[in-house]
């Protein structure tokens, strides 16, 4: 199961846009490597991530074996009420995980 380190301002003004840095902790394998006997390491990468703020979608992406380990993603969202990002991604192994983060605006 990954695990995501996520960054925002401290302080937020109502209308400013402020980024948002997401760091997620996961080995994202391709699936065209092989192991020290030959055979394939199974394809294992984060395939859709999404992030709300409040009951709002701010973003939505899929991603491809092109990404590295540990992807690392930093988009922007204007801040109009404190409220909650919810950060939620899946992978190939059918795993899901979610990551909440309160925010204060002034």
């Amino acid at each position: 199961m990954a695990r995501a380190l996520l960054n925002v301002p401290k302080r937020i003004r109502r209308g400013d846009v402020f980024e948002v840095k997401v760091l997620i902790s996961h080995p994202m394998e391709s699936g065209q490597r092989r192991d020290d006997r030959g055979a394939v390491i199974p394809r294992d990468i984060i395939h859709q991530f999404s992030c709300t703020y409040g009951d709002e979608l701010v973003l939505r992406c899929e991603l491809f074996p092109a990404i590295s380990a540990n992807p690392f993603l930093s988009f922007h969202v204007r801040a109009r009420d404190s409220g909650t990002l919810v950060f939620a991604w899946k992978d190939d192994q059918g795993a899901s995980h979610s990551e909440t983060l309160a925010i204060t605006v002034e």
